[in-house]
């Protein structure tokens, strides 16, 4: 696969792009993000998928790891991006090792490229096209492929998990709509 340009960032904000969206409180990615069961809900899969996918080092959250009984990973967009991709390959039946060298090469792109690429994979190896021209010379020996818009994956992630809570790094919650002068004065004068 081709490598990132140099001086790519490593991961932007949450929902950095205009194709997906409003930030959430302008907070970077690396600051906050999803629990492991909004993760799975989103994607598709299961916990027990998930947490061995982390317990072998396929997809680890890149915000908070488990650390013990009862602590909860936090994947970042990006994270929930590359499981998303994850599971369209192996449904499609990529072998887990063409996966790994997949997954690797997206972790090291920043979240605006991934928004432009298509991988394609003919069920033995994953190519990765930015542009028609990189995808008509991969059709061109003939054989069939099937492609995953990374870019497509993404506007489905960010319609779906806007609807579930964000958990800040530090173990807060982002609101998504902080309350106005107005309402916090009617809350107050409000009798329980």
């Amino acid at each position: 696969m081709e490598q990132p340009p140099s001086g790519t960032p490593e991961q932007g904000e949450l929902f950095p792009d205009p194709l997906l969206g409003g930030g959430l409180d302008g907070l970077p990615d690396q600051l906050a993000g999803f629990r492991g069961p909004t993760a799975c809900q989103v994607v598709g899969i299961t916990y027990r998928q998930l947490d061995y996918w982390a317990r072998t080092g396929l997809v680890v959250p890149s915000i908070r790891g488990a650390a013990g009984s009862g602590s909860q990973r936090l994947y970042s967009f990006k994270d929930v991006l590359v499981l998303k991709v994850v599971k369209r390959l192996l449904d499609a039946g990529v072998s887990l090792q063409n996966i790994r060298v997949a997954v690797e090469h997206l972790r090291r792109r920043g979240i605006r490229d991934l928004a432009g690429i298509t991988l394609f994979s003919d069920g033995t190896t994953v190519y990765e096209c930015a542009s028609p021209e990189e995808v008509v010379d991969l059709l061109r020996g003939g054989q069939g492929v099937f492609g995953i818009a990374v870019g497509g994956a993404m506007k489905e992630i960010s319609g779906s998990i806007k609807d579930f809570p964000v958990e800040r790094a530090d173990g807060g919650t982002v609101d998504d709509s902080p309350e106005d002068e107005l309402s916090r004065r009617r809350a107050r004068r409000a009798i329980s």
